[in-house]
């Protein structure tokens, strides 16, 4: 929390302590910011809160608040009392302008803090299977993901970027017998693709590759033989692929862990043996159950099929375990929502082994439609008619997909218009928050040679009061967008900071050589606004231009 809000709240909890003999503490104290400038700079609602517990009604209390507040410890020029008993708040100027000069020293670091006091997290996005292009739907996880890391390390928690490798498994078995068949259709031999199989351009791309590197090696053997080979290469080079499109997504991660290497290293049968031994096991009909229902799930769940084979839940517990033993505090996954239904059962697992149900958070990801032309794209990895990411970033570019995409909340539904995505011009909502910063860079490139100044009385309309205070709240929303893992709400921020930009610059003369004291100080609040600015777009994953 920001220095002016806290100071506000501990004037208000002192005050209204004493008046209704109860001990409150500065954090319990609601802070808004009015709509209406006459309103003032802030209101607070604790008289009404807790009025009619000390038997008063609320503008009687507003008024004995106003009365014991500190207005002089919390930087305020006045307090004035509204409708049923809203406190608002006028501030003074000078407790405003000395944001401009915290921007300016913390600099590429404003906006952190040590909110997260290190906590420890863990969070696993994408983990696409490696059988195919990565399609917009992957792309909205990854955005959802990736800057709600960038969130949280910014808000001081230790953060841990993990994409899990789904490298074991029928999915990579119909994955290696298509590029099998592909490779075989490429050597001119009569080839069918599997029941299950892939379709998608790359793979056809991936087989004309191996015909160049082997020529005909595989084209007579037999195919089992073979199959291993096509396995092994197909998963290096759509890893490859993988990792290549998300890079270009300007998405990172720090660990990737291969399902494969979690069966190879006996993790699963750890896994096995300690749910075993905890006692939530049994055998019915040749296969082997996990008690989900003990913790809310609506059936028990099996673990080894009546044939001793895993089912995909049993090496997941184990990935999840293994999570959970490298120390970290807090593990969050984020899944499409066509796996809702799998995460009762997957935290129902996580306290079989003995961790509460908080250990594990989930957060769901929908589908977004992509329409183009006022039509929708249908996207079917299997049939070859997916729209690929890199298709995607091709045409919208990186900074509108990953905007977009940031703009709504995670779990609900979007339609992401391609069209609007492209616009050059204010009604492209990225491209109007890309040219606040723009502007910002040119009024400075205007004003090369001359320095900032160190004291900013000067700075007092009431355009320029709403600058200070977004910047002042710039903290405070990358604290309440990482703990919610909400990066729209970061988004929010940035569309009403690029509005009062743009209808200060409007109306504003900022260097004015008539005024070289004031230009001065304009300057110096223009960086201070660039920075922010720059700090916010760059929170989710956004460039911030200095010329468009």
């Amino acid at each position: 929390m920001n220095q002016i809000e806290m100071n506000l709240k501990e004037a208000f909890a002192e005050a209204a302590s004493q008046i209704f003999g109860i001990e409150l503490d500065a954090n319990v104290i609601e802070l808004s910011l009015p709509k209406d400038k006459a309103h003032g700079d802030y209101a607070s609602n604790v008289a009404m809160k807790y009025a009619k517990k000390a038997g008063m009604k609320p503008r009687e209390a507003a008024e004995k608040i106003a009365a014991l507040f500190n207005a002089e410890k919390a930087g305020a020029e006045r307090l004035e009392i509204a409708g049923p008993g809203f406190l608002n708040v006028f501030m003074k100027h000078d407790s405003l302008q000395g944001v401009i000069r915290k921007v300016l020293d913390k600099n590429e670091k404003y906006g952190w803090s040590d909110h997260g006091k290190g906590m420890k997290y863990c969070l696993e996005y994408v983990s696409a299977n490696p059988t195919g292009d990565l399609h917009p739907g992957h792309a909205r996880g990854a955005a959802a993901g990736d800057s709600t890391a960038r969130l949280m390390k910014m808000a001081g928690y230790d953060v841990t970027r993990e994409y899990y490798i789904n490298d074991a498994g029928n999915q990579i078995n119909n994955m290696a017998l298509s590029l099998q068949a592909r490779y075989l259709q490429a050597c001119g031999k009569e080839a069918e693709m599997p029941k299950d199989g892939y379709y998608a351009e790359d793979l056809v791309n991936i087989a004309a590759r191996i015909r160049e590197e082997i020529g005909d090696k595989y084209a007579d053997t037999d195919k089992t033989e073979s199959l291993a080979y096509f396995r092994k290469y197909g998963l290096q080079a759509e890893i490859a692929k993988l990792k290549a499109d998300l890079q270009e997504f300007r998405v990172e991660f720090d660990v990737w862990t291969s399902e494969q290497s979690v069966r190879d290293r006996g993790l699963v049968e750890k896994a096995l043996n300690q749910l075993k031994e905890e006692g939530y096991t049994y055998e019915r009909d040749g296969a082997l159950f996990l008690r989900t229902t003990t913790f809310g799930d609506d059936k028990d769940r099996v673990l080894v099929k009546s044939d001793g084979s895993y089912t995909y839940l049993m090496p997941d517990i184990a990935y999840h375990l293994d999570k959970l033993d490298r120390g970290f505090d807090a593990l969050v996954d984020f899944f499409g929502a066509d796996h809702h239904g799998y995460v009762p059962r997957l935290k129902a697992a996580i306290q079989a082994l003995g961790y509460p149900a908080d250990k594990l958070s989930v957060d769901i990801i929908q589908m977004a439609r992509m329409i183009k032309d006022g039509e929708e794209f249908k996207l079917s990895k299997r049939s070859g008619k997916a729209v690929a990411l890199r298709d995607l970033l091709d045409e919208a570019g990186v900074d509108a997909v990953r905007y977009f995409f940031a703009s709504r909340a995670a779990d609900t539904q979007m339609d992401f218009d391609l069209d609007m995505a492209k616009k050059q011009s204010n009604e492209n909502p990225v491209y109007y928050a890309q040219y606040a910063h723009a502007r910002m860079c040119s009024v400075l490139e205007k004003g090369a040679g001359i320095s900032f100044a160190d004291n900013y009385e000067m700075i007092t309309t009431e355009k320029e009061m709403t600058l200070l205070k977004l910047m002042n709240e710039f903290e405070q929303t990358v604290a309440d967008a990482a703990d919610s893992r909400a990066p729209h709400r970061m988004v929010n921020y940035i569309a009403r900071f690029a509005q009062a930009f743009h209808s200060y610059y409007n109306e504003t003369r900022i260097v004015d050589p008539d005024q070289p004291e004031l230009t001065a100080q304009r300057l110096a609040l223009i960086e201070a606004c660039r920075i922010t600015m720059k700090n916010a777009l760059g929170s989710i994953g956004v460039s911030a231009p200095s010329h468009m």
